[in-house]
Parts: C-alpha cells; structure tokens; sequence
C-alpha cells in the first residue's frame, strides 16, 4: 500500500513537471485543513445553518432575515481561517504562469487569501466574504451589513438603488454565473492537466467540467479524501488527505 502510494505520487509530480497548462479545480476539501467546516462531514454546521433556496431568499423579508442570521453565524465559525497549503500550492503554481486560473467551488476567498490574483480565480458559487445588490450589482462589506442587522433585526436595503443585499454567493435555485461558467469551460477545454483537489464532484453543472476536459485530451487527476462518481474516467485517483500529499508532492519539485 505504501508503494504504491509512493508510485502515485511520482506519477503526479511527473505529469506537474511535464505540463504547462495545468488547471486547478478545487472544493471544500483543500479549506478543511483552514478551519471551513464541509458540507458533508457528519455533524458539520452547514446542517445546522443550511444555504436557503434562492426563491424563498427573494420572497420572503423573514426568510431574508433568516438568511443573514445563518450567514453571520457560519462566518464566525470559521472568521480566522488562513489559506491551507493547497492554497499556497496553488497561488505558486498562477505566479510561475504554469497554472492559468483555479476553478473553484468555494466560496471563501483563500485562494485570493493565498496570493492568488482575483482574475485567476474562477468562483463558480460566488464568494461569501462580501455582498451585492441584486439589482444593481453594488459590492456592500459585511461588517456594515452586520451592524446594521444587529441594530435593527434586519439587513440594510441597497444604498445605491435600495434593492435587495445578498451575500454574494450563488444559493439552490440560483442561476450559475454566466461569465465564470464560460470561463471556466474554456479553461477545462484547453488544460494539458485538469487536477481536482478536495471536490466530491457530486455538485453540477461543476462536476461536469472534469468530463469536459478529459474529452478535450487533458490528463484528469482526483485527489479526495473519498471516492468520486468520476475516479473510473480519470488517469490518476488518489485518496487521501491534501496537506499532507502537498507536501510529498512539492517537496520533489525542485522548480516550485
């Protein structure tokens, strides 16, 4: 087991230091080692705190307020969290132009947090550490949101156009955004290497994107804790714990 561990390992940092286009794709498993609770671990707070559904968001001035009281309590689960070493991994990987951007399924800005240029960060679900305005876009910080929701019980309106405020994050029921979607298709269809790190790919229209790459001639690596529908279509599967792997993994890499 041991051996063979090490065998996939070698194959991995032989296809890192062979490709030039390589096209990160993470989830909740690389934020785990930050603090992020998942979704899926037994007794995670998302069951405690679940996402409410896009719809019932905008109906409803009760559900909205719900809504934030979820938010502001996940967010002070997780306030202190620093970017795990896939994180740094990644954002080295975006500086030496090897790695063009990183999809991600996250919504907490450590890929940023690590040195990771916003524009190389592609966030299919959007990102929870600040909000929008649902009609006109306007940015709104949370900690101004905050204090207005602990003042008064509710949210503040938009202060550009007095739409609704939402966490900028994509809900159930939300439509995907356009722009990183295509984005991130485009990348899928021109990495030499598509390396899933952390995703259970179980969520789509993201989880299609591994397929998509694949069919376009790009090596498919899987490395999760569990196993994945998609470990049988990728090249190489590696089930285990990120940090540590990243780690063996770079520490044979003598050019990053």
């Amino acid at each position: 087991m041991q051996e063979k561990r090490e065998d996939d390992i070698a194959r991995l940092q032989d296809l890192i230091a062979g490709s030039r286009r390589i096209v990160g794709f993470t989830g909740a498993g690389i934020s785990t080692e930050s603090g992020v609770p998942d979704f899926r671990t037994p007794g995670s707070p998302w069951m405690t705190n679940k996402p409410i559904p896009f719809p019932d968001f905008v109906r409803s001035p009760l559900v909205r307020r719900e809504a934030w009281r979820r938010k502001f309590a996940m967010d002070d689960i997780y306030s202190h969290a620093q970017p795990a070493r896939a994180h740094r991994a990644i954002a080295r990987l975006i500086a030496q132009e090897r790695m063009p951007a990183v999809i991600t399924q996250n919504i907490d800005g450590l890929h940023q947090a690590a040195g990771a240029p916003a524009d190389s960060v592609v966030e299919l679900h959007g990102n929870g550490t600040y909000a929008a305005c649902l009609d006109c876009g306007a940015h709104h910080a949370l900690p101004e949101i905050r204090a207005h929701f602990e003042a008064h019980g509710d949210p503040p309106g938009c202060c550009a156009c007095g739409g609704i405020v939402k966490s900028a994050t994509i809900s159930f029921g939300q439509g995907m955004p356009a722009v990183a979607m295509a984005r991130a298709k485009a990348l899928a269809q021109e990495a030499d290497l598509f390396l899933v790190l952390g995703s259970s790919l179980v969520v789509f229209p993201a989880a299609a994107l591994p397929v998509l790459a694949k069919k376009w001639g790009a090596r498919l690596v899987i490395v999760n804790r569990q196993p994945t529908e998609l470990d049988e279509v990728a090249d190489l599967v590696l089930h285990t714990e990120i940090g540590p792997l990243i780690d063996q993994l770079f520490s044979g890499l003598d050019n990053l």
